[in-house]
C-alpha cells in the first residue's frame, strides 16, 4: 500500500480556468500552429540525436545482452533510433504545408521523404565516424595537454560541437526543416560553440577551448583548421530586399578558410572574404578583407607608458 502523500492536493482557484484559456489562444497567426500539434517533439528528436552520436563510437555501447555480438548489438540500436526518429523527420517535412508554404509536400511525400533522410543518415554513419577520429587526432596534434586523441574523443567540448555539426549538416544538406537548426542549438546550448547546420567544415577540424566560437550559415572552412575560443567567422552585414523590407536570405556572406589556417582567441572574421592557405590571424585581430596564402596577420604592438607626479590619461 502506498503511503499518503504529504504534498496538499492543488485546487482550482476560479481564475486558473480564465488563465488557461488565455495562455492557449492565439491572437497572432504565425503562432496559432503551434495549438495543431504538428511540431516535432524536441526531447524525442535530441535523443535520437545523442543516440547517433553514441553510435560513432559503437564500442562504447551499453546495455548488450549476455549472447549478443557487437554487431548484433548495434543493429538493433539502429532499428530504434530509425523507429524513434522518422516520425519526427516526417513531422518537419510536414511543417510548410501547415504553414501555408507554396510547394509545401503533402502527407505522402513528407512520409517520403522522411525515410530517405533517415536512411541516408544512417548511411553515413561510417563516414561519420571517420571523420571524428580525424578530429579527435586533430585536437591530440595540436594541443599539448591532450595525451590522446581518445581523450579528446569523450571529454573535449569543441569536438562534441563539431560531432554534432556534422550531424546538423547533413540533415541541412537534405533539406529538413527545423531540425538542423534544433540540433545545432543544442550544440550550442550544451557547449558554448555555436555553428549554424549550413557551415562547410572540412576534415581534422580543431576548436581549442571553444567558449564564444560562432560560425556562421555560409561559412567555408577547409581542412586542418585550427580555432581558438572567443573567434567569429561572421556576417559583416545583411542585404535588404527593398521590395519587402526583409533581410534576404542565403546569400553568401560569410568568410572562406582555405587549408591549414589558424585563428587564435578572440578574433573576428567579417564578410564574404578568403583567408589564403596557412595563415595565420592573431588573438584579438578585426578582419574584414582578404588576405593570401602564407599571410600573418596581427594586431600592432602595444605601447606602454606610466603615470608619474598623480598624471592621468
Amino acid at each position: 500500500m502506498r503511503p499518503a502523500s504529504s504534498r496538499p492536493e492543488a485546487k482550482d482557484a476560479p481564475g486558473h480556468a480564465a488563465l488557461a484559456e488565455c495562455l492557449v489562444a492565439s491572437g497572432d497567426a504565425d503562432y496559432r500552429l503551434l495549438q495543431e500539434g504538428y511540431w516535432p517533439n524536441r526531447e524525442q528528436v535530441l535523443d535520437a540525436v545523442d543516440r547517433l552520436h553514441r553510435l560513432l563510437v559503437a564500442e562504447s555501447l551499453p546495455d548488450t545482452r549476455p549472447t549478443e555480438t557487437p554487431a548484433a548489438r548495434i543493429a538493433r540500436e539502429l532499428a530504434d533510433i530509425d523507429t524513434a526518429l522518422t516520425p519526427q523527420v516526417r513531422l518537419a517535412f510536414e511543417l510548410p504545408a501547415h504553414l501555408g508554404e507554396a510547394g509545401a509536400p503533402d502527407a505522402a511525400a513528407a512520409a517520403a521523404a522522411a525515410r530517405r533522410v533517415v536512411d541516408e543518415v544512417l548511411s553515413r554513419l561510417p563516414s561519420l565516424r571517420d571523420s571524428v577520429f580525424e578530429d579527435a587526432r586533430a585536437a591530440w596534434r595540436n594541443d599539448p595537454s591532450c595525451r590522446h586523441p581518445i581523450e579528446a574523443l569523450y571529454a573535449y567540448p569543441g569536438l562534441f560541437a563539431i560531432t554534432r555539426h556534422r550531424i546538423a549538416h547533413i540533415l541541412y544538406q537534405l533539406e529538413v526543416p527545423l531540425l538542423p537548426r534544433l540540433v545545432a542549438e543544442d550544440a550550442h546550448r550544451r557547449t558554448g560553440i555555436d555553428i549554424n547546420a549550413g557551415a562547410t567544415i572540412g576534415r581534422e577540424f580543431f576548436i581549442d577551448h571553444g567558449t564564444g566560437v560562432v560560425i556562421g550559415e555560409t561559412a567555408i572552412v577547409g581542412d586542418r583548421v585550427t580555432l581558438y575560443q572567443g573567434v567569429t567567422l561572421g556576417a559583416k552585414s545583411f542585404q535588404v530586399d527593398k521590395s519587402t523590407g526583409h533581410l534576404v536570405k542565403g546569400k553568401p556572406r560569410h568568410p572562406i578558410l582555405e587549408d591549414d589556417v589558424t585563428i587564435y582567441a578572440s578574433a573576428t572574421v567579417l564578410g564574404r572574404i578568403t583567408v589564403g592557405r596557412g595563415s595565420i590571424i592573431g588573438g584579438n585581430v578585426w578582419l574584414t578583407h582578404s588576405v593570401p596564402p602564407n599571410s600573418r596577420v596581427s594586431q600592432a604592438a602595444p605601447q606602454q607608458g606610466g603615470f608619474t607626479d598623480g598624471a592621468g590619461i
